[in-house]
């Protein structure tokens, strides 16, 4: 282990293990084939104290500031071998901050301590059809009607789309670009407001994705998170966190492609002897090996600067896109290590490959990371 971490952050990461071991390794392949996992899973990760690690104790969670108790139960969360399983379960992660930070003192006492709790479902619904990564783009527009606003538009790709309870939703409610832009707490059973399909996904098969439709939806304007216009500040400093797990997911995804390539390996006969006895094999583990060792701890500075406060933009795009580089060279040599078989749906190899593409598009594409990075270091 890293030397980020103390007795807390252990025994966290034991229990997270145990839940994983116990609650979903062995039902992972039926959820993924299935499309889904059981409603159920979040009231029990909440029993397990799983989902309010980060959030201020006032609203039931462990309290703010220890960013490495987080990065503990991520990385055994991905043990379940499932990114979708862990971005669906972990979809308050990206919904639940403003709210629990910038919403009406009532609003956050209302909604916070429930979904930590594991019995009602957060989720972020900023993306949209025609905008991708161009956040200050977005169309979906909210007017506001003496105590209501207003909202027509629609949201794409959205995590828990189908199932979660509450909202955090992205709505042009000035002008054009960055300026006009607030966030409006939006529920599932508010007028005008509407699930489109269920998408069906390359990768992340147990994680929930949908459309969402506001077609004159009315919502209170007590439901709107921060101040009006300014929202697009809130959704850049969610970024900061989310970009962290992401680089998280990236390198502990590789992290498992590399473990059942090692295993594999050293007992896969060919040619009269284990296939890791070829010096090929070897050098190939070698550099999956070395490569997730430096992602990981690259990423390990990233969160140790955000713990000490402060804004480390460029390192952390600087880590999402080197670990879903790393994620995405690692995880394709598992495969070509497993041969035929990693081509099968029951290789865990297969799951992982497919997993990772998504990595490089979530919480800013490879590309936009790059043009932030650029914008950093002043080119």
């Amino acid at each position: 282990m890293s030397d980020y971490f103390n007795d807390t952050h252990e025994q966290a990461r034991l229990s997270a293990r145990k839940f994983i071991q116990t609650h979903v390794l062995p039902h992972i392949n039926d959820w993924e084939e299935a499309g889904e996992f059981p409603r159920d899973l979040y009231r029990k990760a909440g029993d397990a104290g799983l989902l309010g690690v980060g959030f201020p104790e006032e609203l039931g969670g462990t309290g703010e500031g220890d960013i490495f108790l987080k990065v503990a139960i991520s990385e055994e969360l991905m043990r379940s071998t499932s990114g979708g399983l862990v971005a669906g379960l972990g979809s308050l992660d990206i919904g639940l901050p403003p709210v629990a930070k910038w919403a009406r003192k009532d609003i956050r006492e209302q909604i916070v301590p429930p979904v930590l709790r594991g019995e009602t479902i957060s989720a972020l619904a900023i993306t949209e059809p025609g905008g991708g990564s161009d956040v200050a783009s977005l169309r979906t527009r909210a007017v506001r009607d003496g105590d209501h606003y207003i909202v027509n538009g629609s949201k794409t790709f959205i995590t828990s789309g189908m199932r979660a309870d509450h909202y955090t939703v992205a709505v042009r409610t000035g002008g054009e670009g960055h300026s006009g832009i607030s966030l409006l707490l939006i529920d599932r059973d508010m007028p005008g407001f509407s699930r489109g399909r269920k998408l069906r996904k390359m990768g992340w098969w147990a994680s929930d994705t949908a459309e969402l439709f506001f077609e004159d939806c009315r919502v209170p304007a007590d439901r709107l998170i921060g101040a009006e216009n300014a929202g697009f500040i809130v959704i850049m400093s969610n970024f900061l966190a989310e970009r962290l797990m992401l680089s998280i997911m990236a390198y502990m995804t590789a992290q498992l492609a590399y473990e059942a390539a090692l295993e594999y390996t050293q007992q896969r006969q060919a040619f009269g002897r284990n296939i890791a006895g070829f010096q090929v094999t070897r050098h190939k583990l070698v550099d999956m090996a070395t490569q997730i060792d430096i992602a990981r701890e690259y990423t390990y500075r990233c969160a140790a600067l955000m713990q000490a406060g402060k804004n480390p933009i460029k390192q952390v795009a600087m880590a999402k896109n080197f670990s879903v580089d790393v994620c995405e060279k690692v995880t394709r040599e598992a495969v070509q290590l497993f041969g035929g078989m990693g081509y099968m749906r029951e290789s865990v190899v297969e799951r992982l490959y497919r997993d990772a593409k998504i990595l490089s598009i979530g919480g800013g594409t490879t590309e936009i990371m790059k043009e932030l990075i650029a914008k950093q270091i002043q080119l």
